[in-house]
């Protein structure tokens, strides 16, 4: 008892293993978050820039986004990581030594499916209940920042619009938006009027509270259409505009609260939907979102097998294509639970038919990858000789066992 009770403490080959791993793991992490963000971070900044909006709105929303892109990211780190370092091992023949002195591959796969384990943890964690909230408040930002259309900080030649009735310009604007030349303001604020501004300068004054923020105008001229009556004009040194720093917002609610769409919910909000209900949502919409989020986490630790056994290549074996049917593999496998996902949403298939049955073959798959690459049933069936039998000592390596002979 105690004997196997310290075999399954990390030894020696164990931390070796481990300590391998995690600069490859960091690295393929970081460079598929930042392909993953790429694209949307240029959508954004469009978006953000049309609008006027800071760049404080602009770090929300990307933290807003890692939640949902990690989820995508973390197994192909995994997968890619797990993949260099028995390729690497392999290449420099570390894997024919361990099997030669009787370490299997499976022994050898045990801290990464171990590693794999964990990260299946967090990733319960991530999909079932950190991503929902990310994902509302990512649609809730992106729905005011989109619609505020106002920012204080202004730049040369954009048009900001603090309200649907206050549109703002300037052909020059410099210090960090605070000053500004050839100023050209349009107020509709009053219906039975309209006032054309314009000044040969201008000073922005942002308030530390939620005052109205001031507007200094310098040598400029007001030009007011009563529509009915001929314009009036005014020239003026100085005058002072005034306008809340919210704009839009003063009249703009919340869109709607969180759980109006079954991805913002958690998986104990999904459970309780199934059983009572909830409005507005489909029944068959909340368990497929479950039996998804629960198929793409248990199929995490089955990774590392899949890697371990593309990653060995054969005797003077130079290429081997490995890590492209890795990533056709899982590729697949999560475009077949996207397809399973929908079947079950709009069609009222069973789950366990079109969500757990590719599971089930894909985690299948990976166990029988590594079995073959081992030898097969046959070499894990084949009875050992007792003059080669073989214990691993306590660091996790090989210690010859001697026939005990009366």
């Amino acid at each position: 008892m105690r004997r196997g009770l310290r075999g399954l403490m990390p030894g020696t080959l164990d931390h070796y293993l481990l300590q391998q791993v995690i600069p490859p793991f960091s690295i393929s992490l970081g460079v598929v978050m930042a392909a993953l963000l790429l694209e949307r971070l240029l959508a954004l900044f469009n978006l953000l820039a049309s609008n006027g909006s800071s760049m404080k709105t602009f770090v929300s929303l990307l933290t807003d986004l890692v939640p949902h892109y990690l989820g995508l990211a973390l197994p192909a780190a995994m997968c890619v990581s797990v993949f260099s370092v028995i390729r690497r091992m392999s290449q420099n023949h570390e894997i024919d030594a361990l099997m030669a002195s009787g370490v299997s591959m499976f022994r050898i796969a045990r801290p990464f499916i171990v590693v794999g384990t964990v990260l299946g943890v967090l990733s319960f964690s991530l999909y079932g209940f950190i991503q929902p909230y990310a994902r509302y408040n990512y649609r809730s930002a992106l729905y005011f920042a989109s619609h505020s259309g106002w920012t204080p900080h202004l730049q040369s030649h954009m048009f900001a619009a603090p309200s649907h009735d206050l549109m703002l310009t300037a052909e020059k604007v410099d210090d960090a938006g605070s000053r500004m030349f050839k100023v050209f303001i349009r107020d509709n604020s009053n219906h039975d009027l309209t006032r054309y501004i314009t000044a040969r300068k201008g000073y922005l004054y942002i308030p530390d509270n939620d005052e109205k923020i001031r507007l200094d105008l310098i040598d400029g001229t007001i030009i007011t259409d009563r529509h009915d009556k001929n314009p009036s004009v005014i020239h003026f040194d100085h005058t002072t505009e005034l306008f809340s720093p919210h704009g839009q917002l003063d009249k703009m609610k919340a869109n709607r609260t969180r759980g109006q769409t079954e991805r913002e919910l958690t998986l104990p909000e999904l459970y309780h939907g199934i059983r009572h209900g909830i409005d507005g949502i489909r029944h068959s919409y909340l368990v497929a979102e479950l039996h998804f989020r629960l198929a793409r986490t248990v199929a995490i630790p089955f990774i590392p097998l899949l890697a371990c056994a593309l990653a060995v290549m054969a005797k003077r074996q130079k290429r081997s294509l490995g890590l492209p049917i890795a990533a056709v593999a899982l590729v697949g496998f999560d475009h077949t639970l996207q397809m399973g996902l929908s079947l079950v949403a709009n069609v009222h298939m069973s789950p366990l038919l079109v969500i757990w049955l590719p599971t089930l073959v894909f985690a299948t798959c990976c166990v029988w990858a590594l079995v073959w690459r081992c030898g097969g049933l046959r070499i894990l069936m084949m009875p050992e000789h007792p003059s080669s039998r073989r214990e691993l000592s306590p660091d996790g390596l090989p210690r010859r066992v001697q026939d005990a002979r009366p």
